[in-house]
């Protein structure tokens, strides 16, 4: 297949688009001033438009006007972007993006991000106008539209496809959720990382079946938000050059103007990061536009960031270049002032002139483009049909046959290891059965084990970026976003950091979980067991957060073996996984004196028993539980009639029915002990309300490990105290 890293089709303004014309908006002629003296557009009407270039300017303020009448009906969104982006966004939708709107899942399609996707009505009048197809549940077209014209006068409403913000599960053509600023940049790093691994794992000579770019539309505020600074600073690293991002630089937030708080020279910054900086002067200049999105596509040594000027709320007489253009609707009297401006039926709803669809889905490239590709497809599976396999089973997401064949088992020990070490073994006799396994740190792997060591692993990075090892340098925000967009690409990917930084990733963690993405986090020194780093260090309300988050997995094994059935879990899950670790050396459980560890997979299990009515049940996770089998030895010889149950996953254990969790967890028995060493928060659901927490009440403190637990009560003395107490006060 031809190298396809080449300039789009030639620029609007030549080619029936507008330029840089008066009807166009152009920055050669300035609009007509209101009143106000504020800029408005030509005034015609649509039933005066001619054909060719005014059909380009009729498409535009078809795709304006459906925002401002979908926020005014609404009584809600944002209306002011939409009217002032929607110039860029036809020039890179109909006459450069390679996309067919037929197939919205084409593997070597273009990817558009939205990162400031409180603009969510530019991109559902775009993929309306466009005609993208919806796809079902197992990303086939169906022929439906994506977006249709209901859909967009239902925005904002229950049930809606045109939700408040782009949601990735809910609308056919929206890569990614976003919404919470900078994610979507960070995202489309990630998108960027895997095509060019895909690049290289995938191409062969003749056959370049991934060559794809991806865009990012982005707002002041995404240029405000640190994450993005972190992932722009890794894609100029990597050089990313298959990567765009279009700023839309109109200077006003919520609050009012940028001037307020920030007056950064966002493009000096961006040079410094190693990007290609191309200037618009002027958003309704779909001519420059194009240029720019041209060099973009001949740039092969960085990314590219365009910066375009705009004016938020355009057309709009009284709230134009104002931040009252941002956040609410325009109101009724202001929509019809600026359809007026616009030239349009002002007393018009929803009205998608006649010839507007057509003509904008005329120039739209990608039927042509897919249909070759599929064609090298066919080709490329004769010619090397393991690949196309290992293809095809990375976009269902499957899993090799044995690919768990080797996964190590621990023999009992009394000193143990920690199951950071665990899961570092775990991990690499994985990887080396699933090629598409790749994962990194946040300049931690040594620590956190996460590294791939075995031979062909290699290294992704400048110069070679088919390798399994990712490095992203201390940018944790960086990381989280990048691996969601490595993820919403097909790979199997992990990311490994201290626990205590998980806040960092945590707005990823979320949309990841949002998007049920299977994104796996491993996060090591799980508690103050880390030692003499100190309270920073030490995590103590993380569990809990990340508990708290709908559709994650979060498990904390209590030795090496669970650790293993933890990674056999998650790999099988098809929803995003945290895997809590500890730094210190953990026993290694005897399995012919307790239970089997695959009791994991249900969440929680009984560990050991001492008959099948308990007196008091001891409940632990991570390095507790041991704690609690001494505690049970003890309680054991003096005739107590005890359980332990280790509960590595309240959410796995959530999902059983009620039978296997009341057979594990006896609702007569009321003398219950939890032990772990973390926030007590939520433990009350399976302690209930008279049982004992012995956890964390507080922060910790710097010292070694053995003296942290003695101090804060995780003792076998302690537990043993507790359930006497239990069993005191039990009626």
């Amino acid at each position: 297949m031809p190298n396809r890293k080449r300039a789009p089709s030639p620029a609007p303004g030549k080619s029936g688009a507008p330029g840089k014309s008066a009807a166009a908006g152009g920055a050669a002629q300035r609009p007509p001033q209101t009143s106000r003296g504020v800029a408005a557009p030509a005034r015609e009407t649509p039933a005066k438009i001619a054909p060719a270039r005014d059909l380009d300017r009729l498409c535009i303020d078809t795709m304006r006007t459906l925002a401002m009448d979908a926020v005014q009906k609404a009584n809600s969104g944002h209306p002011g972007t939409p009217m002032a982006l929607a110039p860029v966004m036809y020039a890179l939708w109909r006459n450069v993006l390679r996309y067919d709107p037929e197939d919205a899942a084409w593997l070597n399609r273009d990817r558009f991000i939205l990162s400031n996707g409180h603009a969510s009505m530019l991109l559902y009048a775009t993929l309306h106008l466009a005609g993208v197809k919806r796809l079902d549940a197992s990303q086939k077209p169906t022929g439906a539209p994506a977006v249709s014209l209901d859909d967009i006068k239902a925005f904002r409403q229950l049930d809606s496809v045109c939700p408040g913000h782009p949601e990735h599960y809910a609308t056919t053509g929206v890569e990614a959720t976003t919404g919470p600023l900078g994610q979507g940049c960070g995202m489309s790093v990630g998108m960027a990382m895997a095509e060019r691994w895909l690049a290289q794992n995938f191409n062969r000579p003749g056959f370049e079946i991934f060559d794809y770019a991806i865009y990012a539309l982005c707002s002041d505020g995404d240029m405000m938000e640190g994450i993005s600074n972190e992932a722009a600073s890794l894609a100029g690293h990597l050089r990313l050059s298959n990567l765009c991002w279009i700023y839309d630089d109109n200077q006003v937030t919520i609050e009012g103007h940028t001037g307020l708080a920030f007056d950064d020279d966002v493009a000096m910054r961006f040079r410094a990061y190693g990007w290609n900086v191309e200037r618009v002067a002027d958003a309704n200049d779909t001519q420059a536009v194009a240029a720019a999105l041209k060099r973009f596509r001949e740039t092969q040594d960085a990314p590219t960031l365009i910066v375009v000027k705009s004016h938020i709320g355009y057309g709009a007489p009284h709230k134009q270049d104002h931040s009252a253009a941002h956040g609410e609707p325009l109101g009724e009297e202001e929509v019809r002032l600026a359809k007026r401006a616009y030239g349009w039926p002002e007393d018009s709803s929803f009205l998608v002139p006649r010839g507007v669809r057509e003509h904008f889905q005329q120039g739209m490239r990608g039927g042509a483009l897919r249909r070759d590709w599929l064609e090298h497809m066919r080709q490329y599976r004769a010619g090397h049909p393991d690949l196309a396999e290992r293809l095809d089973l990375m976009q269902t997401g499957g899993l090799p046959e044995g690919w768990d064949s080797d996964l190590p088992e621990f023999p009992p020990d009394a000193k143990g290891l920690a199951t950071r070490e665990a899961s570092g073994q775990a991990l690499n006799a994985i990887a080396k059965k699933v090629p598409w396994l790749v994962g990194g740190a946040a300049d931690l792997a040594p620590s956190t084990k996460s590294n791939l060591t075995f031979d062909g692993a290699g290294e992704f990075e400048l110069g070679y970026y088919g390798g399994r090892n990712l490095h992203f340098g201390i940018r944790e925000h960086a990381m989280g976003a990048a691996l969601n967009g490595l993820a919403l690409s097909k790979l199997r990917v992990y990311s490994s950091t201290f626990l205590i930084f998980s806040d960092y990733l945590k707005p990823a963690i979320r949309l990841g979980a949002l998007m049920g993405l299977p994104v796996i986090h491993i996060f090591t020194h799980d508690s103050i067991g880390l030692g003499e780093d100190g309270p920073t260090h030490q995590p103590i309300e993380q569990l809990a957060g990340l508990r708290a988050i709908p559709n994650l997995l979060t498990l904390r094994p209590a030795d090496a073996n669970e650790t293993v059935e933890a990674w056999r879990v998650i790999m099988r899950q098809a929803q995003p996984a945290c895997l809590v670790l500890s730094r210190q050396k953990l026993p290694t459980l005897d399995r012919s004196r307790y239970a089997s560890a695959e009791g994991v997979s249900h969440g929680a299990y009984v560990l050991a028993d001492t008959g099948e009515n308990p007196d008091v049940i001891l409940i632990g996770t991570g390095g507790e539980v041991s704690l609690c089998l001494e505690a049970f030895e003890e309680l054991a010889r003096d005739g107590v009639a005890a359980r332990v149950v280790s509960m590595p996953s309240w959410d796995l254990f959530e999902r059983q029915d009620r039978a296997y969790r009341d057979a594990v967890l006896p609702p007569q028995v009321t003398a219950r002990v939890c032990v772990e060493a973390a926030s007590p928060l939520g433990w009350d659901r399976y302690v209930g309300a008279t049982g004992a927490k012995i956890a964390m009440c507080g922060f910790g403190a710097s010292a070694p490990a053995g003296d942290l637990m003695v101090k804060f009560g995780f003792t076998r003395e302690t537990v043993v105290a507790a359930a006497r107490r239990q069993l005191e006060n039990s009626p």
